[in-house]
């Protein structure tokens, strides 16, 4: 219990900082989060952030297999609360491809620029009712939980998508 200035015994909450790891060593994704999140008495923290080395295996078929497991990597490696995202483009006329391996469609260590090129080079002369596509991200936040004498994670996942269609050639930025 905490007592009030003028001694009243009533329990209040003690005011703390709240930590939530976001499981990524990207700057921008972390700015972007905090912006998006404006969770003001929580502060956002990166991999970087608590140190934590390595990186998860992404190797799941779905996004929230991905994101669950780059989740749990984060509160295994700090003990803190994490979030984390997997997200990719789904198109139609390539039975839901690239997907998962939306970063990676044109090779594992392949450029935004590069990915791009492939997409549309794989849908070159496709009308565009044939484009159709969805952006698909999907976070999952990992919470600590006392789950037999080696602890665990209790996991909640959200899964947004947005339909469009690919467009025949690049355009804007960022």
């Amino acid at each position: 219990a905490v007592r009030g200035a003028d001694g009243d015994p009533r329990y209040r909450p003690a005011v703390t900082e709240r930590r939530l790891l976001i499981a990524t060593r990207s700057t921008h994704k972390l700015r972007e989060l905090r912006e998006l999140l404006a969770l003001s008495d929580t502060d956002l923290l990166s991999l970087d952030d608590v140190g934590i080395e390595g990186e998860p295996v992404e190797d799941g078929e779905t996004f929230e297999t991905n994101a669950a497991i780059k989740a749990r990597f984060g509160l295994r490696a700090s003990g803190l609360p994490t979030l984390a995202d997997d997200s990719g483009i789904e198109v139609d006329a390539l039975g839901g491809a690239p997907g998962v391996r939306t970063r990676r469609y044109a090779g594992e260590d392949a450029t935004d620029e590069a990915n791009n090129a492939k997409l549309l080079e794989a849908l070159d002369g496709l009308r565009a009712e044939r484009r159709g596509a969805r952006y698909v991200c999907v976070l999952s936040l990992a919470l600590p939980a006392d789950v037999g004498p080696r602890g665990g994670a209790r996991l909640v996942t959200a899964r947004g998508t947005c339909r469009g269609r690919i467009a025949t050639e690049p355009r804007g930025d960022g």
